[in-house]
């Protein structure tokens, strides 16, 4: 499994949720809050109930970022670069390489994706 289709199928769910949980703190109702992301409302509701994207938990800082992000998502677009944002973060943070490592694909501590800037 390469490292785009860990965030596809698993990072990027997960900071959904995490960003329509912390968009509903913030008083947007679910139809609001489907639109500014361009999902569906029913994935809005799973993900604030936790049916989908539960697998894993995000890292602090990592969420702190999110809670920060949802205050900037006023449209899609503004969700685009948000999004772009934090699976960056995630990146850097390693939080797609621990997903990696959960699901036994790679080995502890692999450093590929890094090597792989260079």
């Amino acid at each position: 499994m390469q490292p785009q289709e860990v965030e596809v199928f698993y990072v990027l769910p997960a900071i959904r949720m995490e960003l329509a949980k912390a968009m509903a703190k913030n008083d947007l109702g679910q139809n609001e809050i489907a639109k500014r992301l361009g999902i569906t409302e029913a994935a809005v509701s799973q993900y604030k109930h936790g049916k989908r994207a539960k697998t894993f938990q995000l890292g602090k800082k990592l969420c702190a970022a999110i809670a920060k992000s949802a205050h900037k998502v006023v449209d899609t677009q503004s969700a685009v670069r948000e999004m772009q944002l934090l699976l960056k973060s995630a990146m850097n943070d390693k939080t797609t390489c621990r997903v990696h490592e959960l699901l036994g694909v790679v080995p502890a501590n692999c450093t590929l994706c890094f090597e792989a800037k260079k």
